[in-house]
């Protein structure tokens, strides 16, 4: 990998909004991960007119404003990503990557049904994929129900 690859990837992973280019990509850059029902903002080098997500099932990509993208992670799993200009040609090509959140999460297994908990600092219940069913029902209703309250 080149020392310029290098130095694109450790300044991506070091801040947390993304800088995407296609010269990174071409150069071997990883992919961009976001978390699964989390949003990342993706700085760009140039205007965006067009976005493409190979599996818009994995993310979502809107234009926030010409050079700011929002990235939207919607299940796990990994898809491309290319950005067009206003003329068609290209400006990023790259992969993406959604991943379950690690920091604060607590998985459980009790037989063959799994729940996830938030553990910071006490632990309330998480929706994610592949979690019991009635746990995440529950988990959904209690909010609704909180949120109804509030209004």
């Amino acid at each position: 990998m080149s020392r310029l690859a290098l130095a694109v990837l450790a300044l991506a992973l070091a801040n947390p909004v993304a800088s995407i280019s296609v010269k990174a990509q071409e150069a071997g850059g990883a992919p961009i991960n976001v978390n699964v029902n989390m949003a990342r903002v993706l700085r760009i080098s140039a205007p965006a007119a067009t976005v493409i997500v190979g599996n818009p099932g994995i993310a979502d990509v809107t234009i926030q404003d010409p050079t700011t993208l929002i990235l939207t992670g919607k299940s796990y799993g990994q898809t491309n990503l290319i950005v067009l200009n206003s003329a068609g040609e290209p400006i990023a090509d790259t992969m993406l990557e959604v991943v379950q959140m690690q920091a604060g999460t607590m998985t459980v297994y009790q037989g063959q049904s799994r729940t996830t908990l938030a553990c910071a600092p006490t632990c309330q219940p998480v929706v994610m994929m592949g979690d019991d069913n009635s746990f995440s029902g529950n988990a959904v209703a209690s909010s609704q129900l909180v949120q109804s309250l509030a209004n």
